[in-house]
């Protein structure tokens, strides 16, 4: 199974793709990881390592999913190109792709998080209230599970997360 997650910075999914890979026992992959890891290995940030970050994870979700594992993707997949890569995986090994949409609707407590959380061990940029606000980001199309990390708690919205995930025929 190919499970995504989207959603604007500081909206939250991290702090739930990691427990759900982890009850799921799947391969966790983060294109901010994979972005910040170009940059460690000298490829220049004015290149387009976004790009390229979701190029990378692409290739690994391909390799793990023809392994037969389950994938849990965390990036922000703010536009249909993006989406639109993850579905044609699926669809090329025959498994199903569950979309999680990750927002964050209380506006002051969103700002919080992104002016005051530190980054990942592995996580090279945050990115500023400004950029996130800013940043441009598409409906989705298709139906999707849209979680509100300002209305539930963490370990609520990963019971969610995974009975949807059951409810798509794997077990969680």
């Amino acid at each position: 199974m190919l499970i995504v997650f989207s959603g604007l910075p500081g909206a939250g999914k991290t702090t739930l793709s990691r427990p759900v890979a982890a009850a799921l026992r799947a391969t966790w992959l983060r294109v901010d990881a994979i972005e910040s890891a170009l940059w460690r290995a000298g490829v220049d940030p004015a290149q387009p390592t976004g790009l390229a970050a979701y190029v990378v994870a692409d290739a690994l979700t391909d390799a793990h999913l023809a392994l037969g594992a389950t994938v849990v993707v965390d990036a922000v997949n703010a536009v249909e190109q993006a989406r639109a890569g993850w579905r044609d995986l699926a669809a090329r090994h025959g498994t199903v792709m569950y979309a999680i949409e990750v927002i964050c609707t209380d506006p002051a407590e969103h700002r919080r998080r992104v002016e005051q959380r530190r980054p990942e061990h592995d996580q090279a940029f945050q990115p500023s209230w400004d950029d996130v606000r800013t940043r441009e980001f598409t409906p989705w199309r298709e139906p999707r599970l849209l979680v509100d990390t300002a209305a539930h708690d963490t370990p609520e919205l990963v019971t969610l997360i995974l009975g949807g995930i059951r409810a798509q025929g794997t077990p969680a």
